[in-house]
């Protein structure tokens, strides 16, 4: 069974379900309050395990109320935490994520002990890094612990999937150590300047992201599917039809689906629609990691096309 490692962020996500996102100043009654465990980093390490991947988690969490009850649920999910730190004085990161009955969201981040993640940590975790077969990473930690965890496993030949969300300019050697980049939509324009509302600018995208030195870029495009954009082409994915719950994290089922495909053997083609299923079926529930599903459920949905 291949290993995957997960160096991100761990926040427990407060959600807020309204009928409609409120304007500048206006004040809304929500519909219901609940508290889930997110954060991009443990989200994918979450997604990985209910798909039945073998996992390791980087990360950390502070000393409050919430750092115990998030320990169980990476317990609970055999989810190895050797490389989890508790933050003294810190509290764990929080996400405040309000959705629409659409199944649209709007997040505010609160780093927290996220922020201790330093390239110093990072570097304590070497080994960890360097025993898995795939690192999947993304920007909700320090971007120059990002960096070094990406140095260190494309020095040694480990595949690197780069999640560059929340978007933000991205130091040159980032790219170069990156095997796939996975933004959205949105995040492919804000990182390439590219109009990614049409097929055209997203291909003109993924190749300003292959220009940069990333092997494969891969683009999400919400129910449309994926575009993967790699030294020969530019191949449109499609999506699957699945009645939209709620949106948060699809994004981060998608890279655990690509990851655990890939670690199956898979083409890229292969894995995107594999990714592509797993994001759809998370949409189908409420919550985030709550939502994703086995690998039974995406196989699944893929046989019936």
């Amino acid at each position: 069974m291949k290993r995957y490692c997960v160096v991100g962020s761990l926040n427990m996500d407060m959600v807020t379900r309204i009928d409609r996102f409120p304007e500048p100043g206006e004040t809304l009654r929500g519909r219901s309050f609940t508290i889930f465990p997110g954060g991009k980093g443990a989200n994918q390490a979450v997604a990985l395990a209910k798909l039945g991947a073998r996992v390791e988690m980087v990360g950390a969490l502070g000393d409050d109320v919430l750092g115990p009850r998030y320990r169980d649920v990476l317990a609970g999910l055999a989810i190895g935490t050797t490389g989890v730190a508790e933050i003294h004085a810190t509290s764990t990161g929080t996400a405040s994520i309000e959705v629409t009955a659409a199944g649209e969201n709007h997040i505010i981040v609160v780093a927290g002990a996220n922020d201790a993640v330093t390239p110093a940590y990072i570097e304590s975790q070497r080994a960890l890094i360097l025993a898995c077969d795939y690192l999947l990473l993304q920007l909700e930690i320090p971007l120059a612990s990002v960096t070094l965890a990406a140095t260190i496993a494309h020095s040694a030949g480990i595949p690197v999937i780069l999640d560059p969300a929340p978007a933000q300019p991205l130091p040159a050697e980032l790219y170069a150590m990156t095997s796939i980049i996975t933004p959205n939509e949105t995040e492919a324009r804000l990182l390439t300047g590219e109009a990614t509302s049409h097929d055209d600018g997203i291909a003109r995208a993924g190749q300003a992201l292959r220009a940069r030195g990333v092997g494969s870029a891969i683009i999400k495009a919400g129910k449309r599917g994926a575009f993967l954009v790699d030294a020969t082409a530019t191949t449109h994915v499609p999506g699957f039809a699945v009645t939209v719950v709620d949106t948060v994290a699809a994004g981060d089922s998608f890279n655990a689906g690509l990851a655990v495909a890939l670690g199956t053997g898979a083409t890229l083609p292969e894995a995107v629609r594999f990714a592509n299923a797993t994001g759809a079926l998370s949409t189908t529930r409420e919550g985030a990691q709550s939502a994703m599903p086995s690998a039974d459920e995406v196989r699944a949905l893929i046989a019936r096309g």
